[in-house]
């Protein structure tokens, strides 16, 4: 196989212990991932634009994911995530400063936001934002498959 490798993140942002997740479209087509990501449980996130750096990717996604503006990000994790059809890099992105509550922004893509506890995730999660928990929780930057 031969393709391109793409650059994505997602934005693990904390609040009380607890994360903000979306639930993804159960319909392929709308959940909007390479990485199969229909149905399950995501952190807000996208891929890298051109000349952006990773905090100003992060910034724009969230705002436009759930209005939520964000401050103070961190590189928290880098993963490689493969699925037959696509292969991006991961960057973990780390946000316990915010403003504004979550709103379905764009209910095509992700049809509810929640916060849940770090001990207690729902199920099915996006396997890219499963990593970068298990990253945060092990407190490790990288962890090979």
């Amino acid at each position: 196989m031969t393709g391109k490798v793409g650059v994505g993140f997602g934005v693990m942002i904390l609040k009380d212990n607890k994360v903000l997740l979306g639930k993804r479209h159960e319909d392929p087509e709308k959940a909007d991932s390479l990485l199969n990501g229909a149905g399950t449980w995501t952190m807000p996130g996208g891929k890298l634009d051109f000349g952006e750096s990773f905090e100003q990717g992060a910034v724009r996604e969230v705002l436009e994911e759930t209005g939520i503006k964000i401050k103070n990000t961190s590189v928290i994790c880098i993963n490689n995530d493969i699925v037959e059809t696509a292969h991006f890099i991961t960057i973990g992105l780390l946000c316990t400063d915010f403003e504004g509550s979550p709103e379905v922004m764009e209910p095509d893509e992700i049809t509810e936001w929640g916060w849940f506890d770090l001990e207690d995730l729902p199920s099915p999660l996006y396997f890219p934002s499963e990593k970068v928990l298990n990253n945060y929780l092990k407190k490790k930057f990288y962890i090979s498959d």
